[in-house]
Formats: C-alpha cells, sequence, structure tokens
C-alpha cells in the first residue's frame, strides 16, 4: 500500500477502501501530516466527523498556521454543529491569509448557513473585492441578497455571475447553461450518520453544497479535492 494507491482510491469516491490504506499507512507513519489530511478528509466525507477531528486537531497541532488545515477543521466543526467554534477556525483563517478570497468566500457560506446574512454578504464583496471575476461569489452573493428580499440586486448578482461565465439568455438550451441555472449532480453519496440536533447539517447535505464556495485560485485546489466531483450550481433564478 502506498499514498497514491489511497489518494487514488479517495478521488473515485471508494472512502471505505481509501481509509483502509490510510489507517494502514498511518501505523507506519504516524505524524506525516499529509497522511492525516486525507484520512481526516476521507473520515468526514463518511460522516464520522468526531474521528476526522481528531485529525484535524493533530494537523492544526503541528502547523497551527497553515489556513488549509484551520478551514478544513472549521468544516468539520460546523458538520458537527459546533458552529461557534467553525467560525472561529474560519476567523482564524481570515485574519492569517487575509488577501486570499476564498477565505471569505467559505466564511460567508458558514455566515449564510448560520444566519447571519448580512455579514455573508459582507464577506462575498470582499472575496470580490479581491476577486472581481469570480462568478461564483457573485452567484453566492445573489443567493443571500434574494434571502433578505432585495431582488434587485440578487437580479444584479446573477446577472455579473452569467456575464463572467459567458451565459447568454438567448444560446440553446445545450449551450453552457448559467451558474444558477445548473443543477446539482445526481451523485451517490455514503449515508452519514443522522443528525440529532435542527442546527447541525448532515455530511451528505454539506458536502451537496459546499462547492458553491470554490473557484479557481492555486491556492483552493486542496481544498477543492476535498469536494471534488459532488455537485454543481446552486440557485435558480425567481424572475
Amino acid at each position: 500500500m502506498n499514498f497514491n494507491t489511497g489518494y487514488q482510491l479517495y478521488q473515485e469516491g471508494k472512502f471505505e477502501e481509501a481509509l483502509a490504506v490510510f489507517d494502514e499507512l498511518i501505523i507506519q507513519e504516524k505524524g506525516k501530516t499529509e497522511l492525516h489530511l486525507y484520512r481526516g478528509r476521507i473520515l468526514t466525507r463518511l460522516g464520522k466527523g468526531e474521528l476526522a477531528l481528531e485529525d484535524f486537531d493533530l494537523l492544526t497541532a503541528l502547523e497551527p498556521y497553515n489556513t488549509d488545515f484551520i478551514s478544513d477543521r472549521g468544516v468539520v466543526l460546523h458538520l458537527l454543529g459546533r458552529n461557534d467554534e467553525a467560525l472561529s477556525e474560519l476567523d482564524r483563517a481570515a485574519n492569517l491569509d487575509p488577501r486570499n478570497p476564498y477565505r471569505y468566500s467559505s466564511r460567508a457560506f458558514l455566515k449564510d448557513r448560520i444566519g447571519d446574512l448580512l455579514g455573508a454578504i459582507e464577506d462575498y464583496e470582499k472575496a470580490i473585492e479581491l476577486d472581481p471575476e469570480d462568478a461564483v461569489a457573485f452567484n453566492n452573493k445573489g443567493l443571500v441578497e434574494e434571502k433578505l428580499g432585495q431582488k434587485e440586486r440578487a437580479k444584479k448578482s446573477y446577472e455579473k455571475a452569467d456575464e463572467l461565465v459567458g451565459y447568454k439568455p438567448t444560446q440553446k438550451s445545450d449551450d453552457l447553461p448559467s451558474v444558477g441555472n445548473k443543477k446539482s449532480a445526481e451523485i451517490p453519496k455514503p449515508n452519514p450518520e443522522p443528525s440529532k440536533e435542527n442546527n447541525k447539517m448532515t455530511a451528505g447535505h454539506f458536502w451537496s453544497t459546499l462547492k458553491s464556495i470554490l473557484g479557481n485560485e492555486a491556492s483552493r485546489r486542496e481544498f477543492s479535492d476535498f469536494v471534488k466531483g459532488l455537485f454543481g450550481g446552486k440557485r435558480s433564478k425567481s424572475s
């Protein structure tokens, strides 16, 4: 068994098999960060948040200023319903990496989920300021604006997102879809552990929406692997 074998299984969605590989590798090389990183991500995908958190606790202890590890740990805390702690982690990631628009988009996603809609818009606007060509940030800002009843602002955000991806309403239906009209991919996901609290998301629901915070910056590539291939755009236009 080697890392490449486990990583390939992870990429293929064979999480139980990948977990067995990484468990064995960690027995051989405990404390190697890339092994704990991917085991933590696999455990998260399997809905085993408490076990995943153990790996991310170890990673952030080994590298306390690694913003990718901090961000991943925040995801796990969110899945466990520990939203105050999750937000604290994403705050820390943004403070350590303030010029990275992804830090604000990911925090905006969480704020939206926990009901801080004005805070979410503020973070999406910061992400857009840093990356004016981030169509997904415009799209998601529109989603939040709709929730606030700001129909005209939402419409402008959606139109900007469509402009950035090259969508035009006159295109045929088999051309490139708009960010908002593209439906989520129907891809089977493992059954997560059931949620026991109203404010706790299931892993399956989380992974069906998280990709909407991801863009094309090189700094996001590793985290993109965490949610690769699960879903498409996340809004429908109401006008």
